[in-house]
């Protein structure tokens, strides 16, 4: 009860779960293109699949803190720069965040449209294989940016119970806004094509993390958000034109 009660523990618990949502939001947009791809039925599914994986994930790096601790210990040195686990979870993390991300650009921009996409219906294929591989591909992606996530939550608290509550309040938060900025992204595909930079210029941060080069996650937001502004009077004029 002295943790209900406590101030301290309240004000760290709130900015603990607000950073967890800005460092979820890469996730969300991940996982909603990559639930794109699947049938309509399928695509709650695979959110609420996507992001309880991410919750567990997160979960589960708090409860093994020494273990994730030991990831930033050097395990050998490559040109006089040493090499932790969390370097290389990040390195292959972001190498894996630019193919994907690349690869669905090309199929946005330049695939050629088969018979399905001319009628509408959308790059959509359909099995139980391309399924789980959806699940599979986001949990990969969650336990890289968890890693993150988890050692900043480390530095912020030192209560584990609060570290669990703001993992699970911002999964919440996420698994609401997860399915209107899926649905806005399928609407828009110029939309989808800024998500999809977005997502290569983290993966070149992850990457340039893993070599100790810090870009603050700032810059890349707010270019991000000055390319959304820009796209979103784009899309405003498009509509004033139809309507006219």
């Amino acid at each position: 009860m002295e943790l209900l009660t406590d101030p301290n523990v309240w004000i760290a618990f709130l900015m603990l779960a607000a950073l967890e949502i800005v460092l979820g939001i890469d996730n969300i947009i991940f996982i909603s293109i990559l639930v794109g791809r699947l049938p309509a039925e399928k695509r709650d599914l695979a959110r609420r699949l996507g992001l309880g994986f991410a919750m567990v994930s997160r979960i589960a790096l708090l409860f093994s803190l020494a273990w994730v601790m030991t990831l930033t210990s050097p395990l050998f040195s490559v040109i006089g720069h040493e090499i932790s686990g969390r370097d290389l979870i990040l390195l292959f993390g972001g190498l894996f965040l630019l193919y994907k991300a690349s690869h669905e650009i090309f199929m946005e921009v330049e695939a050629q449209p088969t018979k399905e996409t001319a009628a509408g219906a959308g790059p959509v294929k359909t099995g139980t294989t391309l399924f789980w591989g959806t699940i599979v591909q986001i949990g990969v992606v969650d336990i890289v940016f968890s890693l993150d996530s988890v050692i900043t939550a480390v530095g912020m608290v030192d209560n584990i119970s609060v570290m669990v509550a703001a993992v699970i309040a911002s999964v919440a938060v996420m698994m609401f806004a997860a399915k209107p900025i899926g649905e806005f992204v399928d609407r828009h595909p110029s939309i989808k094509v800024l998500a999809l930079a977005f997502l290569t210029m983290v993966g070149t941060l992850l990457i340039a993390e893993a070599f100790d080069v810090h870009v603050p996650k700032a810059y890349v937001y707010t270019a991000m958000l000055f390319s959304l502004g820009v796209e979103a009077l784009n899309i405003r004029a498009r509509s004033k034109r139809q309507a006219a």
